[in-house]
């Protein structure tokens, strides 16, 4: 028998790559979308503000249309209750930093969202925790799929 430790690694890793296949797997998706909040005050803000982007459906649709919309981030980010400072605020997305302290950054035309994959990187600058969503975005197909029948 395996000790706990090795157990619930291996559990944790198995859970998390069958949520991977769910977000893939969408109807009509074409990203599929980590948002990771770092330099949380706490895990529970970190979730938060990650939650609150994944479940935006202007940020989802920004990405669907490769707009690397980082105001659709702030203003997700700006809904919940976790600690930070918006003028220190620090947004990616695949690798490039398109909003820097709560404002402008690097060149938008410098992030290729055409991979399937994104890695959208939220900075709060405002302790050491951090937590990771997964979504997808929001296409045509899946709102003609999910529009197209009576339930």
């Amino acid at each position: 028998m395996p000790a706990t430790d090795v157990f619930t690694d291996g559990l944790t890793k198995v859970c998390a790559e069958l949520a991977r296949k769910l977000i893939a797997d969408a109807e009509g998706a074409s990203h599929d979308i980590a948002i990771r909040t770092f330099n949380a005050a706490s895990e529970a803000d970190a979730e938060a503000v990650s939650r609150s982007v994944a479940r935006s459906n202007l940020f989802k649709a920004a990405i669907f249309g490769k707009d690397p919309n980082w105001g659709r981030v702030l203003s997700a980010v700006g809904t919940t209750d976790a600690a930070f400072e918006p003028d220190q605020l620090n947004v990616a997305m695949n690798g490039i930093q398109i909003c820097r302290n709560g404002s402008i950054g690097d060149d938008r035309s410098l992030v290729n969202l055409e991979p399937r994959e994104v890695l959208v990187e939220i900075d709060l600058q405002a302790g050491d925790a951090e937590a990771t969503i997964w979504t997808n975005d929001l296409t045509h197909d899946y709102v003609h799929e999910n529009s197209a029948y009576s339930s």
